[in-house]
């Protein structure tokens, strides 16, 4: 990692998925300091009028909608603001290659592993909040790290806890990292419970306030096995080195065991804005407006293991991270397409692993030489994956 940056001047900033839980967070933090910080650009997908309203406050140098059709909308809307308008997916791709410093990369999916990249090749410092882009092409983008000497900043709760509890230490002395989890809300349910769950259900998570996407990922646990592929490749651990632990109140937000027994643990709220304030004022902390932690009030933490009969999306991933090459990233493909099969109704809660299984199965596994060779086997995945939801849709 190079030297750490200079923050006596304001911090220019892209945010990548700008209308998300994630870019709107890291805005309200912007927010509480802006002399702190420039807006280099804004991105987002489809909500064009919630990032030209977003725009409109936070004064970027340019928004950039990924729906084409969606640009005179774009347009219309910052006329006379002098924020320049673009669209499209090479457009957000040119957005993470501008010259911020400090790119928030929040965009949910495979769809957010190119701007990543070029956020990465341009050496910029990258708050990571999107763990598909290790899953996917973990050790092109660790490449793409050294050549580049980018920064990559964990911003997921869970990796940024081990970041914070990891800094200083050497790789020698650490044993294992231990990831917590919330169990979702369905950790006290029936397997019988569990297939009859709704997506509304499944989206109502006990702790965290989430996208759909990232809620679903939630209640399989998925989430939690991507984590452990991210963790491979963030700290160099070895998948039998990474455990899980499920922690009801999600106040530990994960530890790390060191060689001589002892352990470190990073506590806080269930608040994503502290762990996105590690990474935005990184190397130095910023003051946030976030709840403090009153341990009197928590009053009692609890601890189990993840049960792997009702919750194999966790043996799914440790497979896909034994196998590597192409197998994480089908994995993820498989599972983006059977979480949005579940969120239409078109297939059952349970199906979700299901579907990843069998499309691991059913496709051959090769090494992933390039970003081409990555997005070749997602889009190969997606279709084989999006057959099988079909299969089990006749079959109901």
């Amino acid at each position: 990692m190079r030297e750490a940056p200079s923050t006596e001047r304001p911090r220019s900033v892209t945010i990548l998925g700008a209308t998300g839980s994630i870019g709107r967070q890291t805005l309200n933090l912007v927010a509480e300091d802006p002399a702190q910080y420039r807006i280099e650009a804004l991105t987002a997908f489809k909500r064009v009028d919630e990032l030209a309203s977003l725009a409109l406050e936070h004064r970027p140098k340019i928004a950039v909608i990924g729906d084409d059709a969606l640009l005179p909308d774009l347009r219309e809307r910052l006329a006379g603001s002098g924020i320049a308008a673009a669209a499209g997916r090479n457009a957000i791709i040119e957005a993470a290659a501008r010259p911020a410093e400090w790119v928030m990369a929040g965009i949910v999916g495979a769809a957010g592993l190119e701007p990543t990249m070029a956020a990465v090749q341009r050496g910029a410092m990258v708050a990571f909040a999107n763990k598909e882009c290790l899953v996917c092409a973990g050790d092109l983008l660790l490449a793409a790290v050294a050549e580049s000497r980018a920064i990559l900043l964990p911003v997921d709760s869970e990796h940024n806890a081990i970041f914070q509890a990891t800094r200083g230490a050497r790789a020698a002395d650490i044993e294992s990292v231990v990831l917590t989890a919330s169990g979702g809300p369905f950790r006290l349910q029936t397997l019988d419970d569990m297939a009859r769950v709704t997506p509304q259900q499944a989206m109502a998570h006990p702790v965290w306030s989430m996208g759909p996407k990232i809620s679903i990922d939630s209640a399989t646990l998925m989430n939690k096995g991507l984590e452990i592929i991210e963790a491979h490749y963030l700290f160099g651990m070895q998948e039998s080195a990474i455990e899980v632990l499920v922690h009801p109140q999600s106040i530990i937000h994960s530890l790390v065991r060191f060689r001589d027994g002892s352990m470190l643990a990073q506590l806080g709220e269930p608040d994503m804005r502290i762990p996105i304030a590690y990474a935005l004022g990184w190397p130095r902390r910023i003051r946030t407006s976030a709840h403090r932690l009153d341990l009197v009030e928590v009053g009692r933490l609890e601890f189990e293991a993840p049960d792997l009969t009702r919750f194999p999306s966790l043996s799914i991933c440790r497979r896909a991270l034994r196998i590597k090459d192409g197998a994480p990233t089908i994995l993820n493909a498989a599972n983006e397409v059977a979480v949005a099969a579940f969120l239409d109704g078109r297939i059952g809660f349970l199906e979700i692993c299901l579907t990843v299984e069998n499309t691991m199965d059913a496709i051959s596994n090769r090494t992933l030489d390039s970003l081409d060779d990555v997005l070749a086997m997602n889009e190969e995945a997606r279709c084989r994956a999006d057959e099988e939801v079909q299969r089990l849709e006749r079959r109901v």
